[in-house]
């Protein structure tokens, strides 16, 4: 009797062995018709996989990351088969599912152009529709690699190469096509019933420039073709929201090629960058931080000690002074240690809250650079953390509350991820065990939903990620809670104890907007460039009609700007609408029209994002408004 525990604990007994697919049969004819994978015993795995023993299993379907990997993932073969029908001596490199979509990396003899997509694309429809029936199975290494060399693929040998003498290597085929591959993928090719194949991009085999260029060929599949019209017509939505088109649009920041990952931020992008910074403040203030800055460039040994040379060298920016490498701090937490550091500590001291806006510099390669959401310098709304072992639950717990304040406000849903040890960590097993149960423990109390993400943590302790979703459905990592036993026994920094001794203390490390310059991209997008009225760098503006009126206009504004209100006044010689027209292309909130009916009763014509509000006394508008910002809506 083979026993299997299904994700709501419900258990299903057979007789004989049994695959994951006949498992979903037996739930229901929706679940069949819906699964793309499996979960076994939290191993990825196909549907045809054959249960042997008592396990857990999950089916998965497109719903679920797992099942679109396995969607996506087959959708990159029946994309190769399609460029190999097409094009018979191309050569294939790799081609992954991704966080959205798929992609190929190809040789061709000639290269491919965008007018390329469309053919393949309805080549790729063509297989669909052949419902080709993906096969699994494995060969000897030496056989794994007489297969490709007989089919010219000299990158899929070189990676074979590379595998163990005695393993087994897996392929999948479908039909005349055969891919080396470990899977999962879905059972059928039918299953893929809307594809779009979105874009070509250069590639370096295997990420080295020293290496071919390939073409990459990036898609995306949906298994309905109503699902594929709405992500497409999310992709257009993006690109009008687009963080970069609207900086420069809006007047925020710029991108020059003098300093590439180092963002200028413009006038009125300092406005938006200064009022977090000022909401930062206050809720800092008010949660018990006390506000620090640490040097932005500090010696070798001080990395070395904090482990970072090790581990991130090859991201710092390094240098030489009077002899001695020196290297721009990647991150804040070392000299926070040594603040820490300055003067003896008691328990009654703690917990001791250090927050610290420090600009950091972090080596990114060219070709990673976006924008504002992948630079070289940024801002980290840093935070450290010192506190007793039996404090931690409790100030996890408030961190959790104060990015849970932030995100509300700004209007973000956000989904959380505690990452688990990686292989490159320091510290003992019964560290990381308790660190890891602290940041469970905390979750929970606090009923905070989460999804475990094994061997993502931090080199020095598990982390907890914040993922945002905007307003058009993308998700956006920003805050982190990170907890470390390891620094603070790396820089020997203790506390006595109500018993006298000395004793280590634990630390968090966190960020709530993660990167302010991310963030102000992050938000940029969400908004569409329309911020709430206390982030608008221009709040109000005041149009005249005609020259006639702009003794009244400049009264007008002037009682906004003494309010506190940042307005802006228009005596252009512009006829209205056009006035109107681009007051309304500038995002502003509120637009204040004065004529001669304005100017008898004192009042405004005012539109707002709310639409034409007739006439309101100019006294009620400035209330209005210096309550909207007051409240932060």
């Amino acid at each position: 009797m083979i026993k299997v525990t299904l994700k709501d604990g419900i258990i299903k007994e057979f007789d004989t062995e049994v695959t994951a697919r006949e498992v979903a049969a037996s739930i229901g004819a929706g679940l069949l018709k819906a699964a793309c994978a499996a979960e076994i015993n939290s191993e990825a795995a196909d549907l045809r996989h054959k249960i042997t023993g008592d396990c857990n299993l999950s089916v998965l379907t497109f719903d679920d990351a797992g099942g679109k990997n396995a969607f996506w993932h087959t959708t990159s073969h029946i994309l190769a088969q399609a460029v190999k029908r097409l094009y018979p001596n191309a050569k294939l490199a790799i081609g992954p599912a991704i966080s959205e979509g798929f992609y190929y990396d190809i040789e061709t003899e000639n290269p491919l152009v965008p007018e390329d997509l469309e053919k393949i694309e309805n080549e790729m429809k063509k297989i669909v529709k052949e419902e080709l029936a993906l096969e699994f199975f494995t060969l000897s290494r030496d056989d794994a690699i007489a297969l490709m060399r007989e089919k010219n693929e000299p990158y899929k040998v070189e990676l074979i190469n590379e595998l163990p003498q005695d393993a087994l290597i897996s392929f999948y085929k479908q039909g005349e096509f055969t891919d080396l591959c470990a899977g999962p993928h879905l059972l059928n090719t039918k299953a893929v019933k809307a594809i779009k194949l979105l874009s070509l991009a250069g590639a370096y085999w295997r990420g080295s420039e020293k290496n071919k260029m390939l073409t990459r060929i990036y898609g995306i599949s949906f298994p309905k073709a109503s699902e594929l019209e709405a992500y497409l017509q999310r992709i257009e939505e993006a690109k009008k929201r687009d963080h970069r088109k609207l900086g420069k649009e809006l007047g925020l920041f710029a991108l020059l090629d003098e300093g590439p990952g180092f963002p200028f931020f413009l006038p009125k992008g300092m406005i938006i960058k200064n009022e977090l910074i000022n909401y930062w403040r206050e809720i800092h203030t008010r949660a018990g931080y006390q506000e620090i800055s640490t040097p932005i460039m500090l010696n070798k040994a001080l990395w070395e000690k904090s482990g970072h040379w090790d581990h991130y060298k090859d991201n710092m920016y390094t240098t030489d002074v009077e002899d001695l490498e020196f290297a721009v701090k990647p991150m804040n937490c070392p000299g926070g240690m040594l603040i820490y550091g300055l003067d003896t500590r008691s328990y009654r001291d703690l917990p001791l809250r250090f927050a610290e806006l420090g600009i950091v510099h972090r080596h990114e390669k060219s070709g990673a650079l976006h924008g504002l959401m992948r630079v070289r310098s940024f801002t980290q709304d840093d935070a450290h953390i010192f506190m007793t072992q039996d404090q931690i639950k409790s100030e996890i717990i408030g961190v959790i509350s104060l990015i849970d304040e932030v995100y509300s406000l700004l209007g973000f849903k956000y989904s959380v991820e505690l990452s688990t040890r990686p292989e490159n960590s320091m510290g003992s097993d019964e560290d990381w065990d308790n660190a890891t149960n602290s940041l469970k423990d905390a979750l929970t109390e606090k009923g905070v939903g989460f999804k475990i993400n094994e061997g993502d943590g931090a080199f020095y302790g598990p982390k907890i990620d914040f993922h945002l979703e905007d307003s058009i459905g993308r998700t956006w990592q920003c805050g982190t809670i990170q907890l470390d036993f390891q620094m603070p026994e790396r820089f020997e920094l203790d506390y006595i104890g109500s018993d006298g001794q000395k004793h280590r203390p634990v630390m968090i490390h966190r960020v709530v907007f993660g990167s302010i310059e991310r963030f102000i991209g992050v938000l940029t997008e969400h908004f569409a460039g329309a911020f709430p009225v206390w982030l608008s760098p221009v709040q109000a503006i005041v149009l005249p009609i005609s020259d006639k009126y702009a003794a009244y206009a400049e009264e007008v504004s002037g009682k906004f700007k003494q309010s506190g209100i940042r307005c802006e006044i228009d005596l252009r010689a512009e006829k209205i609408g056009f006035k109107i027209r681009e007051a309304r292309n500038n995002r502003i909130p509120y637009i204040c029209v004065v004529g001669e009916a304005e100017e008898a009763d004192k009042t405004v014509s005012l539109r707002s994002r709310a639409g034409d509000e007739g006439q309101i006394t100019a006294d009620n508008v400035a209330a209005r408004i210096l309550a909207e910002i007051t409240q932060r809506k």
